[in-house]
């Protein structure tokens, strides 16, 4: 017995953005285009402008790539399905991202990704009635040194627990000041996809702004670079190697 499926309707094109909207990100991504001798590797930074307008990569904004680049939609899908950083559906104000890779678990990540679930009641990637939060586990952001880790739209809190990472939540969702433990000052996941867009970001003091490696990462860097006295170094199977000049 043969069953019955129903296709159902062809789905309609995507509608385009109302024409003053058009004309403005039109405007950003001719400016992106001209970065790039091939009009085509303006895909990723043209996804973030689109993103920047609605929170996340609609249907439209795929349209508009697709038609200013000369590409199909389904080419641009691609991309925009392939990145974890384009969003498929609305998000909130602040990517909260719990670092859940072996060494920021370890440390406490999933306990604090667990926590945060309960205390927001979201799930991976969902977001909160208040639309002010989303949250996800993340992969590795190369600070292990400071484990565990959380990043709200790209920006670091190292060194985390349930409780800071508890606090600060409820601080972003009442609108309070919170501030990265380095880099620049947050701003909200709109704008955070227009600078990574390749637009300046505009807000006094935010490109000053930074933060660098900790401690462990640096010792590490200046013993590559010969910059550190060598230590004496035990061999793995017990046997010490000669110090430098003995």
């Amino acid at each position: 017995m043969t069953e019955n499926v129903s296709l159902g309707m062809p789905r309609l094109p995507a509608p385009e953005y109302p024409a003053e909207v058009h004309a403005r990100l039109e405007q950003d991504a001719r400016e992106i285009i001209a970065r790039y001798p091939d009009s085509r590797s303006a895909l990723l930074p043209m996804l973030h402008l689109v993103q920047s307008e609605e929170g996340h990569v609609t249907r439209t904004g795929m349209r508009f790539c697709a038609d200013l680049l000369g590409l199909t939609t389904a080419e641009v899908t691609a991309v925009a399905t392939f990145y974890t950083m384009y969003r498929r559906k609305p998000s909130g104000d602040y990517q909260v991202g719990v670092c859940t890779n072996t060494l920021c678990a370890v440390m406490g990540g999933d306990a604090i990704f667990e926590e945060l679930k309960q205390h927001l009641a979201v799930g991976n990637n969902e977001t909160t009635e208040d639309g002010k939060i989303t949250l996800e586990h993340i992969e590795c952001n190369a600070a292990c040194d400071f484990a565990p880790v959380v990043m709200v739209n790209w920006e670091f809190f190292d060194n985390q627990t349930p409780e800071s990472a508890k606090q600060m939540v409820d601080d972003l969702r009442a609108g309070r000041t919170v501030e990265p433990t380095r880099g620049a000052p947050l701003c909200t996941f709109k704008e955070t996809a227009r600078i990574l867009a390749g637009f300046p970001d505009e807000r006094p003091g935010a490109v000053e702004a930074t933060g660098g490696a900790g401690p462990a990462s640096l010792v590490g860097l200046r013993l590559a670079k010969g910059e550190a006295p060598h230590h004496r170094i035990v061999h793995p199977r017990g046997e010490a190697t000669r110090q430098e000049g003995e």
